[in-house]
């Protein structure tokens, strides 16, 4: 859409219209502010709104995966499933936005290129792809964690002559692969949750897996109105229950490890998660991913399930992960995926035994042989956490690079503030608890403390915020010592950057804990912003 260049001086430029960026405009709007929106698609959502590809669906249950800011909208808004799928999500977001009038404030299709503080001026100057420029004294980057889509780069990747589709830019119409020769590169999250949708359609698929991925089926089901009843009106609790837990949904882990109680009690727990579906099988116990004799357990519970899923033998042994404790990379919410592979017109490619050599203008050739396609799927995941500030060129003091500050790994306190960067603010990205967690809810715990520091700035006379190097060095510190003492690092994950080549290998998530975090944050606040050095006008 063609527009004129815009320039302006607001008090806070908010990049990103996702969960996050919404609630930042709006709470900032609230409180007197005057603020500026920045966002690359062409309307509100954010992740909802670019990853439309067929299975698209949260691991989090609707119910908990949404605002808590306005009671109206909790009891107005009514969920049609237990885990909704992205066109709900988005629907719901869009209803959002327009309900509180939000999008007004945005630059649509329009994407930034540069940040740059002025010292001399305490102002951030931030510019856009279209000639924008806006001067505005705080910066609030809500780009989100999984946004930056990672394509790898394969030999001939651009010579194909079929149709070629990424999972996080899926075309808005939707995609008919019927009648076709589809080649689905990739098992993570969206390759396990697409490729059911497309094996009903193809007439042949080929899906190329690299590294195997646990993952639960989502015992999805309606809710009918009884339920959605119950849940208004005990939401209250659900909230509470949810600030305080591990995960900021309202279930917590047995108080007991995996190895104190019997193997009938044990089981019989696997099993209730198992049926409660998704993510929340790794939180059945509180050691599953701390103790490697308890996570055993739960890995010998779930190859069980897959060997019973799958008809062929050998197809389920490549299904298994053998790389990797379960729960250490993130556990995949599914509708039939194992399933998939009991189709006659489905053929799994294990890439460990016969890698990609090189795509040509006809297919994917393997060291094995060559697969002839009409169309291929990058089911390839993000550059997590850090991808999408990368590809900005943000300056703090004296110039300093945020890419190059990060260059061995992302360096926050407390995951909000980058010393060096004064009035910058990230919500839910590295250093937090992040997608280790609610991200509504973490989104909105971020946007409320970052929107009640800039009160106190202004209350109290101050120009500028930033966290201090010792600050910095102690949260990373404090960060790294929390992952030391789990069996999250010695997986190959996107958590530690390992799916991109040359990124830092850095566990960069906090592991404390969504409540306990949320705690640390609200003690700095409350000893006047402990670890942060704020300057006066």
């Amino acid at each position: 859409m063609e527009r004129n260049a815009h320039e302006e001086q607001v008090d806070a430029v908010v990049v990103g219209a996702g969960i996050a960026g919404l609630y930042a405009i709006h709470r900032l709007r609230r409180d007197g502010l005057t603020v500026r929106g920045i966002e690359a698609g062409s309307g509100v959502g954010g992740t909802w709104y670019f990853n439309r590809y067929p299975g698209a669906r949260c691991d989090v249950e609707s119910v908990d995966y949404s605002y808590s800011f306005s009671e109206e909208l909790q009891q107005d808004w009514d969920w049609s499933e237990k885990y909704a799928t992205q066109p709900e999500i988005l629907r719901y977001i869009e209803h959002v936005a327009e309900r509180f009038d939000l999008a007004r404030e945005y630059l649509f299709d329009t994407r930034v290129v540069s940040a740059d503080f002025d010292a001399g001026t305490d102002t951030w100057t931030v510019r856009t792809d279209r000639g924008d420029v806006v001067r505005a004294r705080f910066c609030v980057f809500a780009t989100g964690s999984l946004s930056a889509a990672n394509t790898p780069d394969i030999a001939g990747r651009d010579e194909f002559a079929g149709e070629t589709f990424h999972t996080a830019h899926w075309p808005h119409e939707g995609v008919d692969f019927t009648g076709k020769r589809v080649g689905v590169i990739g098992t993570g999250s969206s390759g396990i949750q697409s490729i059911p949708l497309i094996a009903q359609q193809a007439e042949q698929l080929y899906v190329f897996q690299r590294t195997a991925n646990y993952s639960v089926p989502a015992g999805n089901q309606p809710l009918d109105e009884q339920t959605r009843r119950q849940q208004k009106a005990n939401y209250a609790e659900r909230r509470r229950l949810s600030r305080l837990s591990g995960g900021g949904s309202p279930f917590s882990p047995r108080p007991v490890g995996a190895l104190e109680v019997s193997e009938e009690e044990r089981r019989a727990a696997y099993e209730e998660r198992w049926r409660l579906g998704g993510v929340l099988f790794a939180k059945t116990f509180p050691d599953q991913t701390s103790d490697l004799a308890a996570n055993e357990t739960a890995r010998q519970f779930a190859e069980e399930k897959i060997r019973e899923l799958v008809d062929d033998p050998e197809v389920a042994e490549l299904l298994i992960p053998k790389d990797h404790p379960i729960g250490t990379k993130r556990i995949v919410t599914d509708s039939d995926y194992f399933q998939t592979y009991n189709r006659d017109n489905v053929t799994l490619v294990d890439l460990r035994s016969t890698p990609i050599e090189r795509i040509d203008p006809t297919g994917i050739a393997t060291s094995a042989r060559h697969y002839d396609l009409d169309a291929i799927v990058f089911a390839t995941g993000f550059d997590a956490l850090t991808g999408s500030l990368d590809r900005i060129d943000i300056r703090g003091r004296d110039g300093r690079l945020l890419r190059e500050s990060w260059s061995a790994g992302p360096r926050t306190y407390l995951g909000l503030g980058v010393d060096g960067f004064p009035n910058l603010f990230l919500v839910t990205g590295a250093g937090s608890p992040s997608v280790l967690a609610n991200m509504i809810l973490g989104a909105e715990q971020h946007v409320d403390w970052i929107a009640d520091c800039i009160r106190h700035l202004d209350e109290h006379g101050y120009a500028t915020i930033e966290p201090t190097v010792e600050a910095v060095e102690d949260w990373l510190a404090e960060c790294a010592e929390r992952a030391s003492k789990t069996l999250f690092p010695t997986a190959n994950s996107w958590y530690m950057g390992a799916n991109i080549p040359g990124k830092p290998r850095v566990f960069m998530l906090y592991l404390g804990g969504f409540g306990n975090y949320g705690r640390i944050c609200t003690d700095v606040a409350e000893a006047g912003y402990k670890g942060f050095t704020l300057t006066a006008r």
